[in-house]
């Protein structure tokens, strides 16, 4: 068990929200792929939080938004699920460059947009939770 669980979840979270801010410049600047990649870790970070938060331990090493959702026994809606595994499509740090760039070519402003507002969806349920 982790003995200062509080100070943890404060990181993870205060993280999040700096990525969250980030991510919006990323939009205002155009950088849309990038902008959801940042978007991926707001969200992955909030449940790491969670994770400490009811579990009491260190978060897993993973980036699935799914698999960390389940880790979490949480309850997902069929939205937020389809949202998750969307949402982890977005984790470009490992990817090949032709998906990156075949990625950077899907992510025009209207599509950024959508994802960034079904992301804060998502983010303010987390932070409800915590």
């Amino acid at each position: 068990m982790l003995e200062d669980r509080k100070k943890l979840v404060d990181f993870w979270v205060a993280s999040s929200d700096n990525d969250w801010v980030t991510m919006k410049n990323l939009v205002e600047s155009k950088d849309f792929s990038w902008s959801l990649f940042i978007g991926h870790l707001v969200i992955e970070k909030l449940f790491k939080a969670y994770y400490i938060e009811i579990k009491g331990e260190h978060p897993l090493f993973i980036h699935d938004l799914s698999r960390l959702a389940e880790k979490c026994s949480l309850e997902l809606t069929k939205e937020q699920s389809d949202w998750l595994e969307v949402v982890t499509r977005f984790n470009l740090k490992a990817r090949y460059e032709d998906y990156k760039e075949n990625f950077r070519l899907v992510c025009t402003a209207e599509f950024t947009a959508l994802w960034i507002e079904r992301i804060e969806i998502l983010r303010q349920w987390l932070k409800e939770k915590l």
